[in-house]
């Protein structure tokens, strides 16, 4: 499900879209958010999919060698216990699940060289080769080998991947972590002695206030903006603030429309989660900066 902080990822985002859009279609911001938080729920069925893919290239792999004119004995009696893995048959035939590929347009049929170096990856690493010499063949076992293919490095750090998601759509752009914790929070709810035969879905939003809370902090952003810079502005007595950088000032003036419009939550859970943004996406070193300035601001 998309967290909180997610969500005020996506908000900035949609505000600095629309100021460098001229600044006067929110209608506009707020269709560009909505489809942006429906684009991750999208990637999470797709990177859900994934090791299904990898385990149908798997399986040709296998069906290619038993066809050989003269197979070696390895390729006559292959290990077949990682393409018969219980928890990705079951994603497999999932009926949510393929139906919402279906519904979506979502998969991965054009991304063939991606497919085949996840294979390799997957192969050759240490905990795929216990799997397959391990004589046990249960679903506990087979969860912990599929939860390790979506924790790995090789997903994690796997150019082409990136590269393939920013093609098939502009709104997974840094996404494809949030999906991957996704997928493995899913495969935390599986319990292998509860005859648990469905995938058990994440829902999109933890509650179902989360839509409406991101809206309307995106529209109180826009409208408060100009009010929220002054403030901020106040407490820069040695900087223009026009010198500071817009994703800065955006960080600092959302966190300032949450805590005038949102009093139910706790200022310093608005200022923590902010501070953490800025970690990411503000300009280097200034996480601190927007600390002090949030800090004085909130008092």
């Amino acid at each position: 499900m998309l967290s909180r902080r997610l969500l005020r990822i996506k908000v900035i985002k949609a505000l600095y879209a629309y100021f460098q859009g001229g600044g006067s279609d929110v209608k506009g911001a707020r269709k560009a958010l909505k489809a942006s938080m429906d684009a991750t729920y999208d990637l999470y069925f797709q990177m859900m999919w994934l090791i299904v893919e990898v385990r149908r290239y798997a399986e040709e792999r296998i069906e290619l060698g038993r066809k050989k004119h003269l197979p070696t004995p390895e390729e006559k009696n292959p290990n077949t216990k990682f393409i018969e893995n219980e928890l990705i048959l079951r994603i497999e035939e999932s009926p949510v699940i393929l139906e919402y590929l279906k519904r979506r347009k979502l998969g991965w049929h054009k991304t063939p060289e991606l497919i085949k170096e996840l294979y390799n990856a997957l192969v050759e690493s240490d905990y795929y080769t216990k799997y397959m010499e391990s004589p046990k063949a249960d679903l506990k076992e087979d969860v912990a080998l599929v939860r390790d293919f979506y924790s790995s490095e090789a997903l994690e750090e796997s150019e082409l991947l990136e590269s393939v998601l920013e093609e098939q759509s502009v709104l997974w752009n840094d996404d494809a972590g949030f999906a991957t914790v996704m997928v493995v929070k899913t495969l935390e709810r599986i319990r292998p002695t509860s005859g648990q035969p469905e995938i058990p879905i994440l829902p999109q939003f933890k509650s179902p206030d989360d839509p409406a809370f991101a809206d309307r902090l995106l529209v109180e952003a826009i409208d408060g903006y100009e009010e929220n810079l002054s403030l901020v502005e106040k407490f820069t007595h040695n900087w223009d603030v026009e010198r500071i950088a817009l994703m800065d000032n955006l960080i600092m003036t959302t966190a300032i429309a949450e805590m005038k419009t949102f009093t139910d939550i706790p200022t310093r859970v608005t200022l923590d989660e902010y501070i953490e943004i800025a970690k990411f996406y503000s300009t280097p070193g200034s996480n601190l900066f927007i600390n002090g300035i949030l800090d004085k601001v909130s008092k």
